[in-house]
């Protein structure tokens, strides 16, 4: 018989292979049940995870990893895509983002944000983790997101118009940068052409531009 999970893990990650053919109500049941029994196993520790075998929406990922905290102490920080190219992206966005950041002026913030939450800074922001449709991220400096933005961002809530959004899926509900802003439109892009894109202000309008050090460069910090 094939089983409806198999995970594997090490220190900093978990691959989760899902069978295709079970439902989606039996896979649940058995993530319900195996990271219960792994709990002593995996401990508290910070990790990435990754869903293999079958597709999954948001939505579903982020059902079966609210059963995964239900169950046991790990904290999930971002979900790895099955993705070389996508992977290979985020990563020079990671190390472009964080080559701009002041880590004295700044913190982290690990972990999802999910609808309804809303997570509100003085100092710059590094969110590891998606924030999710119906989240919000407001911070008095700049707002980096390592993963997807799909709810609101606020950047420079105290006024500071050089401050700046960035997100390695930019997929936004909506961006606000000191007393600009701006929504998603009618027509949100094609999965397929996301990237690593930054958000700024100029004369009063918000702009968003891929990710380089072209643009980052010219940034007003």
């Amino acid at each position: 018989m094939t089983s409806a999970v198999t995970i594997k893990g090490n220190k900093y990650g978990i691959r989760v292979q899902l069978s295709p053919v079970v439902s989606y109500e039996e896979i649940k049941t058995e993530m319900a049940v195996k990271f219960k029994d792994m709990e002593h196993f995996f401990g508290d520790g910070k990790m990435a995870i990754s869903f293999e075998g079958r597709l999954l929406t948001d939505r579903q990922q982020e059902e079966l990893i609210g059963i995964i905290h239900e169950n046991c102490n790990i904290n999930i920080v971002c979900i790895i895509e099955d993705d070389p190219a996508r992977e290979q992206q985020f990563r020079q966005g990671v190390e472009q983002a964080m080559m701009e950041f002041d880590s004295s002026t700044g913190q982290f913030h690990k972990g999802n944000l999910r609808s309804g939450q809303t997570l509100e800074v003085e100092k710059s922001i590094i969110v590891l983790g998606d924030v999710n449709p119906g989240a919000s991220v407001v911070s008095k400096g700049n707002i980096i997101i390592l993963g997807a933005l799909k709810g609101t961002a606020f950047a420079g809530a105290s006024g500071n118009q050089n401050c700046f959004v960035v997100a390695l899926s930019m997929q936004p509900m909506q961006i606000r940068i000191a007393d600009s802003i701006a929504r998603s439109p009618d027509r949100p892009e094609a999965k397929e052409n996301h990237e690593p894109k930054i958000a700024f202000l100029e004369e009063g309008n918000i702009y968003i531009e891929p990710l380089n050090k072209s643009v980052l460069n010219d940034i007003k910090l």
